[in-house]
């Protein structure tokens, strides 16, 4: 996967099927028919005041300009200054429904592409850099708004004038008309030429900026590590080529819409000078009268606003079919696929001693199987013969074995790449596996609900994320009913309280930019603390003192084996000092356990864990 670096960027489909995505958005627009309906109304009254308002130009001169008859030249003004302010109302009015529709339109495809991320597998985001799928809510639904806000009304209400300009003007005169035909032919061919090469450009242009905006994030979140490495120059080199080639795709997809309008007011030109002159003759000829002619005139050019309105919105309208199809190939993913039964409920005793599900909250929870079955949560995790790769071809785990009882501490150490953090996240079922058996208190996990399965497990990543927001609430995040007590609770136990109360604001100082005016030490404090919160039967700590000094660590030791008490603990970790109370240990090497035990007999051994304890190899 390419995810900006120095390499190449993220690749995107070109547009394959535009009746598909004009159908999909039809579906979110066609949601207000009522309103599309009045929007129909009113481009016709807008449509009609156009028309009528034109060909009274015929009865103005041949009724009353060359008769001289300035009482009704005046009465005939006021009733076409009518009729074009009715038309600038409905005009108006229809704008700004369409300006409703679009934003309810746009919110609707934000919400649902929104919820639909929640549903996608954690694989689909190790696919995509965050740019791109940034790009998804704000160039790509930007240029959906911008379509359904202006193109749609546009083409609509060109469309119709086009029609009926074209009715007036046979009306006016068949002959003249055959002339405006084969200018139109013209024209046509002109947009279908420059609309199949702006479509294709437009299309790169999207991909393009998706690309840049990705290398963007990257290297503004990795500054430190490019500034450390000194490798400025590098960074703008990768800048400079993706930014040279959305300056290309750009340039090509603007230089045709450009060339569209200058094309099309050029045809416009040359039929306006033919019909002038063809129709003079005529009218000398005695064919027709002046005030047909200038009505004529009139048609032939306002023919050409709504020719060149269209025109000008193809380029509108690929840009949104481009950026639409890329949104809606996001909301046609598979969902994280959840063939889960057996849920997670809390339970308590009756007046028997049975054990029975409540509604109330308790302390006490047990697994639900499909026929009613309840099974007691104890943390009993096992592995049997797992074997696992991110894709068939490339296997990172090779048939492991292992089981953690109920309370026991089971930590995994080995070089980066051994497949530590890979175990923990099969436990959490973020991926699914190739072969073998993942049980828990016996139940296989793939008969467990995920969102079952998640609630029990308490995670403490190396990478520590906050959210916006007050410490409390981010403390409070993995239970989010818990009381302020419970929260303080757990800010204690992980040795977090002192520090947060020696904020300005104590538990109410605000969190932003990931915790940025914290130090990555208290930041993990309050990971910990929030995976106290919810007192989960089994813990996962990857990493989870990896950016605490060794002070502070020592401070947590007893706070952290409060917390792990009468839980299953897996527990991932650099510093040896930690695991050295795991009930087992799992010395891991490119996906295989190698060695396993207690701290004391893996040390007699004098094997790898002898190896990277007594510091004679590195723990990479």
């Amino acid at each position: 996967m390419a995810k900006g670096g120095f390499g190449k960027g993220q690749k995107f489909a070109k547009p394959q099927n535009m009746k598909k995505t004009l159908r999909s958005l039809m579906h979110y627009v066609g949601r207000y028919k009522a309103l599309m309906a009045l929007v129909v109304v009113f481009l016709l009254l807008n449509t009609v005041c156009i028309v009528a308002g034109s060909y009274l130009l015929k009865p103005l001169i041949n009724d009353y300009i060359i008769p001289g008859d300035f009482a009704g030249l005046a009465r005939m003004l006021a009733l076409m200054a009518g009729i074009y302010i009715t038309g600038a109302l409905c005009s108006f009015a229809y704008s700004r429904i369409m300006v409703h529709v679009s934003q309810k339109t746009v919110y609707a495809i934000r919400r649902d592409l929104f919820e639909k991320m929640q549903l996608l597998p954690i694989k689909y985001f190790d696919r995509h850099t965050h740019g791109e799928l940034m790009s998804r809510y704000t160039n790509d639904i930007d240029t959906i708004s911008e379509m359904i806000n202006n193109s749609i009304g546009t083409l609509l209400s060109s469309a119709l004038t086009f029609v009926g300009i074209l009715i007036m003007m046979f009306v006016l005169s068949w002959k003249l008309l055959l002339i405006t035909a084969g200018m139109l032919v013209v024209m046509v061919l002109v947009v279908k030429a420059i609309g199949k090469r702006s479509r294709l450009y437009f299309a790169a242009q999207q991909r393009d900026i998706g690309t840049v905006n990705g290398y963007i994030e990257e290297m503004i979140e990795g500054q430190k590590v490019i500034k450390v490495f000194n490798h400025e120059e590098k960074a703008k080199e990768g800048f400079y080529s993706r930014n040279d080639a959305y300056r290309r795709s750009a340039t090509a997809a603007q230089a045709f819409a450009g060339a569209m309008m200058p094309t099309m007011a050029n045809i416009s030109n040359i039929n306006y000078a033919l019909t002038c002159c063809i129709g003079g003759l005529l009218a000398i000829g005695g064919a027709f009268d002046i005030g047909t002619l200038v009505a004529f005139l009139q048609y032939v050019r306002q023919l050409t606003q709504p020719v060149n309105m269209i025109s000008q919105q193809v380029n509108t309208i690929l840009a949104a079919v481009a950026g639409a199809e890329r949104v809606f190939e996001v909301m046609e993913e598979e969902p994280e696929a959840d063939e889960g039964t057996v849920t997670l409920v809390n339970i308590t005793g009756d007046e028997n001693g049975e054990i029975v599900e409540t509604d109330r909250r308790t302390e006490d929870w047990a697994w639900k199987k499909a026929d009613g079955t309840l099974v007691p949560l104890m943390g009993d995790v096992r592995f049997d013969h797992v074997v696992f790769g991110y894709n068939d071809e490339k296997i990172i785990l090779h048939d492991i074995s292992l089981f953690a009882k109920a309370g026991q501490k089971i930590a995994f150490v080995g070089s980066t790449g051994a497949g530590k953090t890979t175990i923990t996240n099969l436990i959490n079922r973020f991926y699914e596996i190739q072969s073998g058996t993942i049980t828990y208190d016996g139940i296989d996990i793939r008969e467990i609900r995920k969102d079952s399965l998640r609630a029990s497990l308490g995670i403490v990543l190396q990478d520590t994320h906050l959210f916006t927001g007050t410490i409390a609430d981010n403390i409070r995040y993995s239970k989010l009913d818990a009381t302020d007590e419970e929260v303080v609770a757990a800010a204690k136990l992980a040795n977090a309280d002192a520090f947060i109360r020696h904020l300005p604001h104590g538990y109410d100082t605000m969190l932003t930019g990931d915790g940025g005016n914290l130090s990555q030490g208290q930041r993990q404090l309050l990971a910990i603390a929030r995976a106290a919160v919810a007192d989960p039967p089994v813990l996962i700590l990857d990493e989870a003192t990896s950016s605490i000094d060794t002070r502070t660590e020592k401070l947590i030791e007893k706070g952290m084996d409060r917390l792990m008490a009468g839980r299953t603990v897996f527990v991932i970790a650099h510093r040896l000092s930690t695991v050295r109370n795991s009930q087992a240990i799992m010395v891991l090497e490119q996906g295989r356990i190698i060695e396993r035990g207690d701290h004391d007999d893996l040390i007699a051994e004098k094997g790898r864990y002898y190896q990277l304890y007594t510091g004679q190899a590195e723990l990479a």
